[in-house]
């Protein structure tokens, strides 16, 4: 029998937890879609354009928005915004997992539910920009949980110096509710090292 892969033994093991799911018919629900690709094994990450309307402008972050009511299902406004953003056209077979239900934690933010699906791809697909986004690539797994590149930074929200965790990237900085997303999976990919064997 083939080993499984260390990308696949991550997935396995995201795929295994049953997520938190919150029930809150008050809140606009979105969704993110995380998209992993083998060989070398990363992640797709946006830079979203500036545009005043977005309380995320210019942020680091997972292809996905709000729920249309055209959409029949959380994983199709996964896939739709994804395509939307990206102009990659996810099948819903590549759907693996699905994350814990998030909400900002900022009260100057939009009190909108996150649902994070996780979808795996074969082969890669060339992703392009679009109006909502200016800068869209995939970024390395074991560059993204190696050494230094996840510590605080001190940023300016409304006016107000915070400081915060996350990641440091060549492109920006990401934090916040992606953040809250990806940590716990880099988390288990750290866990999992070089072997595709948990340490």
């Amino acid at each position: 029998m083939r080993e499984l892969s260390r990308l696949e033994r991550l997935i396995a093991g995201v795929a295994a937890r049953d997520p938190i799911r919150v029930n809150d018919p008050g809140r606009p629900e979105a969704a993110v879609a995380l998209l992993l690709l083998a060989d070398p094994d990363r992640i797709l990450l946006i830079r979203r354009a500036d545009r005043e309307s977005d309380p995320w402008s210019g942020q680091l972050a997972l292809p996905g928005g709000r729920r249309d009511p055209e959409d029949s299902d959380l994983l199709a406004t996964a896939i739709r915004e994804t395509r939307e953003e990206t102009g990659l056209e996810l099948q819903r077979e590549w759907h693996v997992a699905t994350l814990d239900d998030l909400a900002p934690r900022s009260s100057v933010l939009p009190p909108i539910l996150v649902r994070p699906f996780v979808f795996r791809l074969e082969t890669e697909l060339v992703p392009q920009v679009s109006d909502e986004v200016a800068q869209v690539g995939w970024v390395s797994l074991d560059f993204l949980s190696g050494p230094g590149v996840f510590r605080t930074a001190s940023i300016n929200i409304r006016g107000a110096d915070r400081e915060v965790e996350g990641y440091h990237l060549p492109e920006g900085f990401l934090w916040g509710m992606t953040e809250r997303i990806v940590t716990p999976v880099l988390q288990r990919w750290q866990l999992l090292g070089a072997d595709g064997k948990e340490g």
